[in-house]
């Protein structure tokens, strides 16, 4: 059993990427670049955050819709799925190779990692 645990943690470990190695998206123009054409993934989330502001997709079997834009520096969305949703925040936008990490309430609050697909 321990050997179980210490091999699923170094796995954790190593798929983790430290926070050292996201660097902070500054420019609009970079996080379109990044986006354009391409879906969010994570643990059963896939969205798209279009040019014309909307973010589109399917997280856990329920629509996701949205809008967004980029101010002073951070991507400022709302979220809607199913009944519920997140109201406008925003969140500053770091980048490790095909990820990004958003960090809601300019960078102060929880975070998300999604895969660039």
């Amino acid at each position: 059993m321990r050997k179980l645990f210490a091999l699923a943690t170094s796995a954790l470990l190593i798929a983790a990427p430290a926070l050292a190695d996201f660097q902070p998206v500054r420019e609009e123009s970079t996080f379109r670049s990044l986006v354009e054409g391409r879906e969010l993934t994570r643990f059963g989330v896939r969205l798209e955050v279009l040019p014309q502001g909307q973010i589109t997709g399917r997280g856990f079997g329920m629509s996701v819709g949205g809008q967004w834009e980029w101010r002073d520096g951070y991507f400022c969305r709302t979220l809607e799925f199913g009944s519920s949703g997140d109201p406008y925040n925003c969140q500053l936008v770091l980048r490790n190779g095909a990820t990004l990490r958003f960090i809601s309430d300019q960078g102060q609050g929880d975070q998300a990692d999604l895969r660039l697909r």
